[in-house]
């Protein structure tokens, strides 16, 4: 799941009023104990400090935080975790009633949001010329492709395609990250989608999903916590089908902890209405039958997440993630704050230095996987049509003269990743 000032948030589109107005400042009681995180007395005071620099409404592009609030990997390798359970819209295209398609591909996107680390985190913000890319071995014999890559620096856009040729889905998107200081909570809104194709049903055209808000809430006083809120979409323009979700926020008094609500609709009639808990059970009622059935059941299936496959480190490229960062992760995980701000410090120093001699030359910074194409960015790769010959072809794309991930037995049972 996205994490705190994440590259995350939602674009809304005249759904509703985003929250973040002084009476939303408050950290929301009887939250869960991994959605929060206790701040011991170093922490706090580097917090305070940088705090005392800010002003309300302030944009945080250009911040820099502690290390100690750091998941250990990169935006770009988080995006995948919306690629963790393919179960969900594999076989698709099959289903005849296109309702039925809806839905799974919004199962496909509410799946995705159980993932996250313990307590307040955010990932690293990607440099420009950053990429990620692994491969998933199914345990059918198929597999999946993922690539993601920074294609702008200021604004910092991420851009990201999975794909899988054998099951016929392709999820193309990008990220686009704001991030306000509010007071005593941080917001991050974004502009940007996901755009899933299901590629045996040309005929349905994009299902392109937006994404909620994300707060921070309590970095002043109270409990820090984590929080998703607002509104965002789901939609299929060609089959007239849409769903606005709601990520309820906790109320000061009441209310239910990641709780979300949402309505269905074909056109003008009303299909059916989507609650739960993002982080537990979510279900659908069906407005004609009145039968329930559970969309996803993150306590029940959420470790079944598929791994991804990754080059051992030393086979990556310099600006692949997991080697960018790969000193930063060891002294996170080793809980060495010292030398995690300097390895920190190292990427971005070396960042700051590319680019001004990318200033200098006069150059521009040329994507090695996207291009932008009547205002989107997208591969600069053609899938062939023969899902046979596909999948080599996509991993020789992706890796072209590197070296892709070993083989993995495709028998191994999914496992979780995290």
């Amino acid at each position: 799941m996205m994490g705190l000032f994440s590259q995350a948030g939602a674009h809304l589109r005249g759904t509703s009023k985003p929250r973040g107005g002084p009476e939303d400042d408050r950290a929301p009681e009887d939250t869960e104990p991994d959605d929060t995180s206790v701040l011991d007395e170093n922490e706090g005071s580097i917090i305070l400090s940088l705090i005392s620099q800010l002003r309300v409404g302030m944009d945080l592009s250009r911040v820099t935080f502690p290390t100690f609030v750091l998941e250990p990997r990169s935006m770009l390798e988080r995006i995948t975790d919306f690629m963790s359970h393919p179960d969900l819209i594999f076989g698709a295209e099959t289903c005849k009633d296109p309702e039925e398609r809806f839905m799974r591909v919004l199962q496909y996107y509410l799946a995705g949001w159980h993932i996250k680390p313990k307590g307040v985190k955010k990932p690293y913000n990607p440099i420009l010329g950053e990429f990620f890319r692994c491969r998933y071995d199914y345990p059918d014999g198929t597999q999946g492709f993922y690539v993601s890559e920074q294609v702008s620096h200021h604004p910092p856009v991420s851009a990201f395609y999975y794909i899988s040729p054998a099951n016929r889905v392709s999820i193309l998107g990008e990220l686009r990250p704001k991030s306000k200081f509010l007071g005593n909570s941080v917001s991050t809104n974004m502009e940007g989608e996901n755009r899933v194709s299901l590629l045996g049903s040309p005929e349905d055209g994009e299902y392109v999903i937006t994404m909620p808000n994300m707060y921070a809430r309590g970095i002043l006083f109270g409990k820090m916590v984590q929080e998703l809120g607002d509104t965002c979409t789901a939609k299929n323009e060609k089959n007239g089908l849409v769903c606005d979700l709601e990520f309820k926020t906790k109320g000061f008094f009441s209310g239910t902890y990641n709780a979300i609500a949402g309505r269905v609709r074909h056109n003008s009639t009303e299909v059916g209405e989507v609650s739960g808990r993002w982080s537990h059970t979510m279900e659908f009622k069906n407005s004609k039958s009145g039968k329930k059935h559970v969309l996803f059941d993150a306590v029940k299936d959420g470790d079944k997440v598929v791994e991804k496959q990754v080059p051992p480190e030393d086979q990556q490229e310099p600006n692949e993630s997991r080697r960018l960062w790969r000193d930063l992760t060891r002294a996170i995980v080793a809980k060495d704050m010292e030398a995690a701000t300097d390895a920190k410090t190292a990427v971005e120093d070396a960042q700051r230095e590319q680019r001004r001699k990318l200033e200098e030359s006069g150059a521009k910074h040329v994507p090695r996987f996207f291009e932008q194409r009547d205002g989107r960015w997208v591969p600069k790769f053609a899938v062939p049509s023969d899902p046979q010959t596909a999948p080599a072809a996509v991993q020789d794309w992706i890796w072209g003269s590197s070296s892709p991930p070993p083989p993995t037995n495709p028998s191994t049972p999914p496992t979780n990743s995290k």
